[in-house]
Protein backbone atom coordinates (compact mmCIF):
# COMPACT_ATOMS: atom_id res chain seq x y z
CA UNK A 1 0.00 0.00 0.00
CA UNK A 2 3.33 2.04 -0.51
CA UNK A 3 5.44 3.70 1.84
CA UNK A 4 3.79 6.36 4.25
CA UNK A 5 5.90 9.58 4.40
CA UNK A 6 3.57 12.58 5.51
CA UNK A 7 5.84 15.46 3.47
CA UNK A 8 6.19 13.40 0.38
CA UNK A 9 2.48 13.14 -0.51
CA UNK A 10 -0.32 10.84 -0.98
CA UNK A 11 1.13 8.47 -3.72
CA UNK A 12 4.98 8.19 -2.18
CA UNK A 13 6.21 4.78 -2.67
CA UNK A 14 2.88 4.08 -5.16
CA UNK A 15 3.94 2.96 -8.95
CA UNK A 16 2.05 5.41 -10.92
CA UNK A 17 1.40 6.39 -14.80
CA UNK A 18 2.42 9.78 -15.70
CA UNK A 19 0.57 10.40 -18.67
CA UNK A 20 1.79 13.81 -20.69
CA UNK A 21 0.36 16.34 -22.90
CA UNK A 22 2.57 14.97 -25.46
CA UNK A 23 3.21 11.21 -26.95
CA UNK A 24 5.23 10.04 -23.66
CA UNK A 25 3.58 8.01 -20.73
CA UNK A 26 5.93 7.16 -18.01
CA UNK A 27 5.28 4.35 -15.23
CA UNK A 28 7.58 4.67 -12.16
CA UNK A 29 7.43 4.45 -8.20
CA UNK A 30 6.31 8.27 -7.17
CA UNK A 31 8.70 9.79 -4.86
CA UNK A 32 7.89 13.75 -4.07
CA UNK A 33 4.78 14.89 -5.79
CA UNK A 34 4.65 19.02 -5.49
CA UNK A 35 2.11 21.54 -7.23
CA UNK A 36 5.24 21.82 -9.16
CA UNK A 37 6.32 18.66 -10.27
CA UNK A 38 6.00 14.83 -9.95
CA UNK A 39 9.65 13.08 -8.99
CA UNK A 40 9.53 9.59 -10.32
CA UNK A 41 12.06 6.38 -9.22
CA UNK A 42 12.76 3.44 -11.83
CA UNK A 43 10.96 5.01 -14.70
CA UNK A 44 9.99 3.35 -17.84
CA UNK A 45 8.84 5.72 -20.67
CA UNK A 46 7.04 5.20 -23.59
CA UNK A 47 5.68 6.96 -26.92
CA UNK A 48 2.52 6.84 -28.61
CA UNK A 49 2.97 4.82 -31.64
CA UNK A 50 6.24 3.31 -31.01
CA UNK A 51 6.48 -0.49 -31.57
CA UNK A 52 3.12 -0.20 -32.90
CA UNK A 53 1.91 -0.08 -29.41
CA UNK A 54 -0.49 3.16 -27.89
CA UNK A 55 -0.04 4.11 -24.85
CA UNK A 56 -2.96 2.13 -23.45
CA UNK A 57 -1.88 -0.88 -24.92
CA UNK A 58 1.61 0.04 -23.39
CA UNK A 59 -0.18 0.43 -20.02
CA UNK A 60 -2.31 -2.46 -19.68
CA UNK A 61 0.79 -4.85 -20.94
CA UNK A 62 2.95 -2.83 -17.89
CA UNK A 63 0.04 -3.33 -15.57
CA UNK A 64 -0.08 -7.03 -16.37
CA UNK A 65 4.00 -7.72 -16.46
CA UNK A 66 5.67 -4.70 -15.41
CA UNK A 67 7.67 -2.18 -16.73
CA UNK A 68 11.47 -1.79 -17.18
CA UNK A 69 13.79 0.69 -16.04
CA UNK A 70 15.15 3.33 -18.42
CA UNK A 71 15.72 6.33 -15.93
CA UNK A 72 16.70 5.73 -11.89
CA UNK A 73 15.10 9.23 -11.29
CA UNK A 74 13.01 11.54 -13.49
CA UNK A 75 11.56 14.78 -12.60
CA UNK A 76 8.12 15.55 -14.94
CA UNK A 77 6.89 19.37 -14.50
CA UNK A 78 3.45 19.93 -13.55
CA UNK A 79 2.33 21.49 -16.89
CA UNK A 80 3.59 18.76 -18.99
CA UNK A 81 0.95 16.10 -16.67
CA UNK A 82 -2.62 15.73 -18.03
CA UNK A 83 -3.25 12.99 -15.70
CA UNK A 84 -1.38 11.40 -12.65
CA UNK A 85 -3.10 7.42 -11.70
CA UNK A 86 -1.32 4.55 -9.91
CA UNK A 87 -0.87 2.07 -12.21
CA UNK A 88 -3.10 -0.68 -10.88
CA UNK A 89 -6.20 1.52 -12.27
CA UNK A 90 -5.00 -0.20 -15.83
CA UNK A 91 -5.16 -3.70 -15.23
CA UNK A 92 -7.71 -5.71 -17.15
Amino acid sequence: MGTFHHDKGELHGITVVVDTNGPLVYVGRCDILTDKHIILNDVDEHEEGKDGKSKEDYLKFAAKFGAWKKHDRLIIKKEEISSIKPLGEFSA
